[in-house]
């Protein structure tokens, strides 16, 4: 990087992209780039001082990033091969790389701890970072959430050996990494657009796995079908809530709170208090203290860091929470797998067991419609009410006969309607909910403002 004085980012808007700008900021170098639309995080880069265009057309690159010497361009994998800027810069000899090779390069010269897993790995990676930072170890952190405890998904030290990284499968952006602890929260299938088979997506992540440096450690979940191959001298350890060398017990609940103690091979920390007290966290939790103990954390740090641990925006994520058996409720999560879809539904229901639960979803992608169309189905048919969203296409095109109608048909729940999202404003001004949450990776946290609004004048 000593040969760079500015990068450019090709798809600056995306919440993996945020970090490194960030992070190439606080260090003293220009960064500017491209995304698709505006948006509350663009806004914030911008206002941080990166130099962001809304138009692909290659004239608009600054000019101090117009140099092949002294420009690293970096881009998203979702960004296509024909975009203008990215053609140009492609076509004047400019190194282009990809944002995980990126992100290695950062935490090759470090002692990185990568969560990686189906689901998880954003709420697991921001507990460990919020650990450490808050206690005297300290880290680099490269999270896929904006943490509420610091608005940012970047977090620096001056002087600590360990990076905390959201080890990313989609596009196998993982493999560029090289983990001194890794943490594999789960393995069911995903991104099926990009691996093809459940054979090829676990063969990824056990590739993963040999990457982890031959004095490292392995944290994986118990029962996963997943094979690991660590090189000799990897030490593997297990976790759940319930049971492996890492573990929840005495799990007490009651008056908005989660307390348990938290079981390791050396013995039992004791009155672990949730910050964000719903149930997937002790879970969660268990995987991200792990981590920290594994490499120094005190039970006194573990404690505090956790109680005071704010969680990620839209990782169930409270936007109106009122006290009282009819307090208004709207929360918001990124769910976007059937297994996180069932977990976020179930956990508000454990939460709020008496009341009507109602669950806005917005599906992602045609691809993961069409593969797990019957599951989301049962996943939603744990709510009371259901209120289904057209498709999110994100990076995708149309497929024929892929739409939220065949997730629709499947879903058991007797009290459920299908509307397209420019409809859905109206829906919640001419309809009754207790319990409101939205879920889904695409863009319906847009609407949570003007909802909000209308809930809380009602």
């Amino acid at each position: 990087m000593d040969n760079y004085s500015s990068l450019y980012f090709v798809g600056a808007g995306g919440i993996g992209m945020a970090n490194l700008e960030r992070y190439f900021l606080a260090n003293g170098y220009k960064v500017a780039g491209y995304d698709r639309t505006p948006s509350e995080l663009t806004s914030a880069l911008i206002a941080e001082g990166v130099e962001i265009t809304f138009d692909e057309r290659a004239e608009l690159i600054p000019d101090y990033c117009r140099d092949a010497a002294t420009t690293l361009v970096v881009y998203t994998p979702a960004v296509p091969d024909s975009h203008q800027g990215l053609r140009w810069f492609r076509d004047n000899g400019f190194t282009v790389i990809k944002r995980a090779q990126l992100l290695g390069l950062i935490t090759h010269n470090s002692k990185a701890l990568c969560f990686s897993g189906t689901h998880g790995k954003t709420t697991t990676s921001s507990m460990a970072a919020h650990i450490l930072h808050q206690s005297a170890i300290g880290c680099n952190a490269f999270l896929g959430g904006i943490l509420k405890n610091y608005n940012s998904n970047l977090l620096l030290s001056a002087d600590s050996p360990y990076s905390v990284i959201e080890a990313d499968e989609f596009d196998r952006s993982f493999h560029h990494l090289k983990p001194y602890i890794a943490v594999v929260t789960a393995t069911d299938p995903d991104h099926l657009d990009i691996y093809g088979t459940e054979e090829a997506y676990l063969e990824s992540f056990a590739h993963f796995t040999e990457l982890i440096s031959p004095d490292g450690t392995l944290i994986v979940h118990t029962g996963l079908k997943l094979k690991p191959r660590t090189a000799n001298g990897v030490t593997t350890y297990t976790y759940s809530r319930n049971e492996g060398d890492f573990h929840a017990t005495n799990v007490r609940k009651g008056n908005g709170k989660i307390i348990f103690d938290f079981v390791t091979p050396r013995g039992t920390i004791s009155d672990i208090d949730l910050g964000v007290p719903v149930d997937i966290n002790i879970e969660n939790a268990v995987a991200a203290m792990a981590v920290c103990w594994l490499v120094g954390a005190t039970d006194n740090e573990l404690r505090s860091a956790m109680a005071t641990f704010g969680g990620a925006k839209r990782r169930f994520d409270f936007w109106i929470k009122e006290e009282g058996a009819h307090g208004k409720v709207v929360l918001d999560d990124y769910a976007h797998h059937p297994d996180e879809l069932r977990a976020s539904i179930r956990s508000i229901k454990d939460l709020y067991p008496d009341r009507k639960v109602t669950a806005i979803f917005q599906p992602h992608l045609y691809t993961r419609t069409r593969d797990f169309a019957p599951q989301f189905a049962e996943a939603l048919s744990h709510a009371d009410q259901v209120i289904l969203l057209d498709i999110y296409p994100a990076r995708e095109l149309p497929i024929p006969g892929v739409t939220s109608q065949i997730i629709f048909d499947r879903i058991t729940c007797p009290d459920k309607m299908l509307i397209e999202k420019k409809d859905l404003i109206h829906t919640i001004e001419t309809h009754q909910f207790d319990i409101l949450l939205t879920v889904g990776a695409g863009d319906v946290v847009n609407f949570l403002p003007q909802i909000c609004e209308i809930i809380k004048n009602r």
